[in-house]
């Protein structure tokens, strides 16, 4: 998969100086970066810190497709949102802050939820989708459009102490309806949640998106990254398509 390069200019070139020296990454990696439009879909707990890693990391442009205002619920886990932002829209608030912390991205603020009537042409502004729902409608309707349209998908989620996270290449890889293909019925909209647990998905998800992008090092494409926050237990499952698969197979 190919992504376009973007030329660096001078304060660029400065602010992304550490991580050009990463190797295999350098320059070539960082103007992919910045040619790169990414879809997030929600900028919670899980999206939120994956945005700012994005926006710090030096990605051109930035979908976050959020509906509601903050809460204060909201307020143990969601980096992007503040107390002075409460009952104002989340999408917004996600936007304002990472603009502050840098003033060269692009950010589209859109205030609604992935559904089977926005996924099309939301999917078809990005390069790469970033799956942070919390609902498998809003999962299933992006991982279609991802197959469809032929863009990776970084699919990320977690519950209590635990999280998963894996990499969707359309026609390398099992797609989310390999996976799941059905609604699992004991997923729920709210769930027990700490910040640091989401932010580990987040960080995770972030640099697969990185390397997806820069085509450099391994990803977890083909693989599924569990882990258990309570005893600090990661393992690395092998997973494969269904040729039966609605969405992807045969």
């Amino acid at each position: 998969m190919e992504f376009k390069s973007t030329p660096l200019n001078p304060e660029e070139k400065a602010t992304y100086e550490w991580q050009m020296w990463v190797e295999d990454f350098g320059e070539a990696g960082q103007e992919k970066l910045k040619g790169a439009t990414a879809l997030v879909s929600r900028c919670g707990g899980l999206g939120g810190p994956l945005c700012y890693h994005l926006a710090s990391a030096g990605f051109g442009k930035i979908i976050i497709a959020h509906a509601g205002h903050v809460k204060h619920s909201d307020l143990n886990r969601q980096i992007l949102m503040t107390h002075d932002w409460l009952g104002k829209p989340r999408a917004e608030s996600a936007a304002r802050r990472l603009r502050e912390l840098n003033p060269r991205l692009e950010v589209e603020a859109v205030p609604e939820n992935i559904s089977e009537e926005n996924a099309a042409d939301l999917v078809g502004k990005a390069d790469l989708v970033f799956d942070c729902a919390p609902l498998f409608s809003e999962r299933f309707a992006m991982n279609r459009e991802c197959v469809r349209q032929s863009k990776p998908m970084i699919e990320a989620a977690m519950f209590d102490l635990e999280g998963q996270i894996t990499t969707i290449l359309p026609g390398e890889t099992p797609c989310l309806s390999c996976l799941y293909p059905a609604d699992p019925p004991q997923w729920k909209r709210e769930f027990p949640v700490f910040g640091a647990v989401s932010s580990i998905a987040a960080s995770i998800a972030a640099m697969e998106g990185i390397k997806v992008v820069s085509g450099f090092g391994e990803t977890l494409a083909g693989k599924l990254l569990c882990y258990d926050a309570r005893t600090m237990n990661f393992r690395r499952v092998p997973i494969k398509r269904n040729p039966e698969c609605p969405i992807c197979g045969n």
